[in-house]
């Protein structure tokens, strides 16, 4: 997972040859930001489904609906959750990128 992988790129000690290094980092960042896209989206889709449901609360039962919305709430939490972990490595990533290259 893209996580781990940058774990492990942030935990490598300052590498001796920097190019290969770099070019993992910079693969890496690509899917992390790939990866972030996505959840962005199924955040997307969790708010309009939300926002679908509490539309039609007016026209039904209300208990009818809790279940779902819940579902969706929790899910909607660990969306936000994941993006905001993701994207903090990703900062940290690109942190450690920049000092890799002006070291070198």
């Amino acid at each position: 997972m893209v996580i781990d992988e940058i774990h492990e790129l942030l935990a490598t000690p300052r590498p001796a040859e920097t190019a290969p290094y770099l070019e993992l980092v910079d693969a890496t960042l690509t899917a992390g930001y790939a990866h972030a896209l996505q959840l962005e989206a199924e955040r997307w889709r969790l708010e309009r489904r939300i926002r679908e449901v509490a539309a039609r609360l007016a026209d039904t039962e209300v208990h009818a609906h809790t279940d779902e919305l819940v579902d969706l709430a929790r899910r909607l939490e660990v969306a936000n959750e994941s993006i905001a972990l993701l994207r903090s490595l990703l900062a940290s990533l690109r942190e450690r990128r920049a000092e890799v290259r002006t070291a070198a």
